[in-house]
């Protein structure tokens, strides 16, 4: 009955409203800027590689550089949403929801730029007088008092979607079928060790994204390349279906014939959000720790997270599924076991145990980086009262690890995407609202240094 009542629940939260709130939203935006965050782009990697900087931005408030807050960032959107995620959208929805994921991670990438810069705007202090952001904080900082429920609203289903149940499920079920390992071994070793980088602060947190996040990306993304190439005689087809199929609604590989272009769209959106987190509202907790005189060049470096998740990383997933398998030969599978036989066809006796490494890689920083986003969401609606203190949260985070291990899959899915959508609502009421604001800051940015 609870299966039921989630799987109910998550079709009505993610109905055709929010899609039109993310998909229309951050299109509005990119309007509204005239598409300037995007033609920042150079600019972004010139902010996360050093060779631009700020004066004041190192005896600015804050714990973290842009680097550090974006490999953050990546180490909870990229994960096995990057992997299980792509499979699950092409499993349900066929090659046509890929088109959609595309498009939601473009539209994204303008909403992260706003989303990010509000945030470090109106920056606030937790209890322990820590620099930190979010939508919950720019809702307190600027709406009027009987419209900061919506910061609890979000803080509370915060706290719930940044929940590691879908990373350790997925990892847990791919090494008990693989490897034969129990998954509550896999759950409670991930525990342990998720507990150590979290009692070390942000700073023994950053210091393991920053390491992991980039060569997991690199390993990840030569590895799918590598089947690519050898499948690349199919790569054209694949485009092909991916484009015809988004609008047909004559979805193959094991998604549902018929199902209409609108649910297709809706699966493609939703999986996008899943993946990176564009109009939700969590990443700009981890940027709004930075230390920089200027919310605008965060807002720029933020924008680079759905281009690394959605737009590459993604992208070659599904590349690697489709142009692996045979359309229906393998239609019940779905999640990571559908990416891991993609993996073990072109590359038998290697395939596997490449994705097993980077499934731990991207399920393992991915769990950090939430745990990031939780703690902030667990503080600022607890602030440190009665038990509700840091190893308080430590604690309960590790036993959702290991309760997740064991948990069902759908169960889990649905949790999560539920929590997602009624964050992703008080953050664009957020957005939309203050879009001005964002707006008069990243001009005054580009005429201040001179960029076109």
């Amino acid at each position: 009955m609870l299966s039921e009542l989630l799987s109910q629940l998550v079709n009505y939260a993610w109905g055709l409203p929010l899609v039109l709130l993310l998909v229309g939203g951050g299109s509005a935006l990119a309007i509204h800027s005239r598409f300037l965050p995007l033609r920042g782009f150079a600019h972004a990697f010139r902010l996360i590689s050093g060779k631009f900087k700020h004066e004041g931005d190192e005896s600015d408030s804050g714990q973290i550089s842009s680097f550090q807050a974006l490999t953050t960032a990546l180490s909870a959107t990229v994960g096995l949403g990057n992997i299980a995620g792509v499979a699950i959208a092409i499993s349900q929805g066929g090659p046509g929801a890929i088109f959609w994921m595309w498009v939601s991670a473009l539209v994204g990438m303008n909403t992260k730029f706003y989303e990010t810069v509000l945030a470090v705007m109106y920056r606030g202090r937790d209890y322990r007088n820590e620099v930190q952001g979010g939508a919950m904080y720019v809702l307190k900082k600027t709406f009027n008092r009987r419209f900061h429920f919506l910061a609890y609203i979000f803080a509370t289903c915060g706290l719930l979607g940044t929940l590691p149940l879908f990373q350790i499920n997925q990892l847990s079920n791919y090494t008990a079928s693989t490897y034969g390992i129990s998954p509550w071994i896999v759950g409670l070793t991930c525990a342990c060790v998720i507990a150590y980088v979290l009692r070390g602060g942000i700073q023994r947190l950053v210091k393991v994204t920053s390491s992991l996040v980039p060569f997991m990306c690199l390993f990840y993304v030569l590895c799918a390349v590598l089947i690519v190439f050898l499948n690349s005689e199919r790569v054209p087809g694949v485009f092909a279906a991916i484009f015809r199929e988004a609008f047909t609604g004559s979805a193959a590989f094991g998604g549902a014939m018929g199902i209409g272009f609108i649910e297709i769209m809706k699966l493609g959106v939703k999986r996008a959000a899943f993946s990176n987190e564009a109009g939700l509202g969590s990443a700009p907790m981890a940027h709004s720790n930075v230390k920089t005189s200027e919310p605008v060049s965060e807002g720029l470096v933020a924008m680079l997270g759905p281009f690394f998740d959605t737009i590459i990383i993604c992208t070659l997933t599904a590349l690697v599924i489709l142009t692996s398998i045979e359309p229906g030969a393998s239609s019940e599978l779905s999640g990571l076991s559908l990416t891991m036989t993609a993996f073990e066809s072109t590359l038998p006796g290697f395939g596997v145990h490449f994705l097993s490494l980077a499934a731990l890689l991207f399920s393992f920083t991915t769990m950090v980086g939430t745990a990031n986003y939780g703690e902030k969401c667990w503080n600022f609606l607890f602030r440190g009262r009665f038990i509700f203190k840091d190893n308080t949260f430590i604690f309960a985070y590790a036993l959702m690890v290991l309760l997740g291990s064991i948990a069902s899959a759908d169960d889990v899915i649905n949790i999560i995407d539920t929590s997602y959508a009624f964050m992703a609502w008080p953050n664009m009421i957020m957005v939309l609202f203050l879009a001005g604001k964002a707006k008069t800051a990243l001009d005054a940015y580009y005429r201040k240094y001179g960029l076109s």
